[in-house]
């Protein structure tokens, strides 16, 4: 029965060092000794843990990226200057003459300004709706941060609570067994019960305060991981005045319809839809390279060429400007088809991916109820074993104060007890995380603003 119980706390514990890890080396903030409710350690959560700061930055660089597409429609100017100087000039023969391009030992100095202004770029206009898209993405993404981690928190905070409330289980048990073994003591001191009677009682109470170790361990880790997940910090005091057998009369199973189960805010279909939309866009994008495009360009510049010294303020100069209008049409690119071809293929990969994700959160939704509804009936069995255990121990108690029954029937009653105030908690704690999970399918965003 020791081991049994030391795996529980142990599970506990394992449950609420899982994240710690991934959580180790952000930056978290102190906000002092802090008494929690659920919504309150939700609001800190969504205030101050980092992954949230992370998601809303990656919007605000989306946006950027979506001002960076449509400024690619606006003129640019461009200022070109140089100065080179001729070692030797390439000359030319024609017949018997010899023709020069400039003089040896001189120097040309030019400067010029071009404006080139796009007319028709239909690959900045797919762009230009790409980034609005993906924009949509992004938000999406931050949304599904802000769902991960209410539904952590919340499950996190459920934990807490198990363990907290299993910590009391155990302080009670061990209180029981300490006195038991007083009273057992007492009368071995008087050679009223045997020496084999008082070993028994010591053994008892000697496991439950092992398992009381254990419970504190799980209750200490289970504090730890609320507190990284809500972003503060570990030498924060964190009390919660609250308990799962609270939650006892909460536990219905909810009558959801079908536009209540529907998955159309589940925000990994969502992702998936908008990333479907990225990929439409994409293929529209590569098509842009088939079609033509227009510019304009207004170039002008100062020139002066074979000069003999390095004084440039001294120089003549003269001026030139030409206007041009650019078409580039394509012709022929093979890895144009091959790239729409790859689009095609991503396009099909993720529309299967799509079916797959949503029969997998559908048979998740459905294990939810189920194991809701399994559970309700588990606390009702669960909450009157806890009466009968308790009703137990007493009549064992008694049995045995009175000399009609053995240690070992007051060791076992007190086991069972124990069990069954662990076994109701539990079942409470299943329950809720259930319907967390549940609301987590359902993309339910009640605490989000």
């Amino acid at each position: 029965m020791k081991i049994e119980l030391e795996k529980l706390f142990m599970a506990v514990g394992v449950f609420a060092s899982g994240t710690l890890n991934a959580f180790a080396q952000e930056q978290a903030t102190s906000v002092g000794d802090l008494n929690l409710t659920l919504d309150k350690a939700i609001e800190i959560a969504l205030a101050e843990n980092p992954t949230i700061r992370v998601a809303d930055k990656d919007v605000e660089l989306k946006k950027v990226a979506d001002s960076e597409a449509w400024q690619a429609l606006l003129p640019t100017l461009d200022a070109d200057l140089s100065l080179s100087h001729s070692i030797k000039v390439a000359e030319m023969k024609i017949g018997d003459n010899k023709v020069k391009f400039g003089q040896d030992g001189t120097t040309t100095a030019t400067g010029a300004l071009a404006l080139n202004l796009p007319l028709f770029a239909p690959a900045v206009y797919q762009n230009m709706k790409l980034t609005k898209d993906d924009i949509l993405l992004a938000q999406e993404k931050a949304r599904s941060s802000r769902l991960d981690l209410v539904n952590q928190v919340t499950k996190a905070y459920y934990s807490a609570l198990l363990a907290q409330d299993s910590y009391g289980v155990m302080q009670k048990s061990y209180n029981t067994s300490k006195e038991n073994f007083d009273v057992v003591n007492n009368k071995f001191k008087v050679g009223t019960v045997s020496e084999y009677d008082k070993i028994s009682a010591e053994v008892q109470m000697r496991n439950m305060n092992s398992s009381l170790v254990s419970a504190k361990t799980g209750l200490n880790l289970a504090l730890l991981q609320l507190k990284v997940l809500m972003g503060v910090t570990a030498d924060v005091n964190i009390s919660i005045d609250d308990s799962l057998g609270r939650y006892e009369s909460t536990l219905v199973l909810p009558q959801l319809t079908a536009e209540d189960m529907s998955l159309s805010s589940n925000s990994t279909l969502r992702q998936l839809d908008f990333n479907m939309k990225l990929l439409e866009r994409s293929r529209k994008l590569l098509k842009t390279n088939f079609m033509p495009t227009a510019a304009l360009q207004l170039k002008g510049q100062y020139q002066s060429i074979s000069n003999p010294d390095w004084n440039l303020f001294k120089y003549s100069y003269s001026p030139s400007a030409t206007l041009a209008f650019a078409v580039s049409v394509p012709i022929f690119h093979a890895d144009n088809f091959t790239k729409l071809k790859s689009n095609k293929l991503q396009m099909a990969q993720l529309a299967d991916t799509r079916i797959d994700t949503q029969r997998k959160l559908n048979m998740a939704l459905e294990s939810y109820k189920q194991n809701m509804a399994s559970t309700i009936a588990q606390v009702e069995s669960n909450a009157e074993a806890v009466k009968q255990a308790d009703k137990a121990v007493e009549i064992s108690g008694k049995r045995y104060e009175v000399g009609r029954g053995t240690i070992l029937e007051l060791n076992q009653s007190e086991t069972a007890r124990t069990q069954a105030e662990l076994t109701y908690v539990q079942s409470i704690y299943d329950y809720l995380t259930n319907k967390a999970d549940l609301e987590y399918t359902l993309g339910r965003d009640n605490y989000i603003k």
